[in-house]
């Protein structure tokens, strides 16, 4: 597969976390994002909104891979494997304390996004 950009990879993961499947082109390099409950919810006005990108990312011609949004189990795994790779275990520490109290998500993220270790 060729090179994705860094900044592609920053958008799918932005459109992921507000709740939005994504779909990447391999050949265009276009991203379409919709909206999760898009999927469930049967809208008929939604379905409106976005039946261009629904037709085009159904159509088995072109070339899209579908990111979906990560169950709450599989985004906190992900946190647990994140907190036992840290080379620093004051930072792993804090993190894993973070896991077990109210709000883990919402505090990991922003203990991880005002650290020193973010790029870890």
């Amino acid at each position: 597969m060729a090179k994705v950009e860094k900044n592609t990879i920053t958008e799918i993961a932005e459109q992921l976390d507000c709740g939005n499947i994504c779909f990447f082109n391999t050949k265009s390099k276009e991203i379409i994002a919709i909206p999760s409950y898009l999927f469930t919810s049967g809208e008929e006005y939604y379905e409106e909104l976005f039946q261009a990108d629904l037709e085009k990312v159904n159509n088995p011609e072109l070339d899209f891979i579908k990111f979906d949004v990560l169950e709450s189990f599989e985004a906190f795994k992900i946190m647990e494997e994140f907190v036992a790779q840290l080379v620093d275990q004051s930072a792993a520490l804090e993190l894993e304390n973070i896991l077990h109290r109210k709000k883990p998500f919402q505090n990991f993220k922003h203990c991880v996004d005002h650290s020193t270790f973010r790029q870890e």
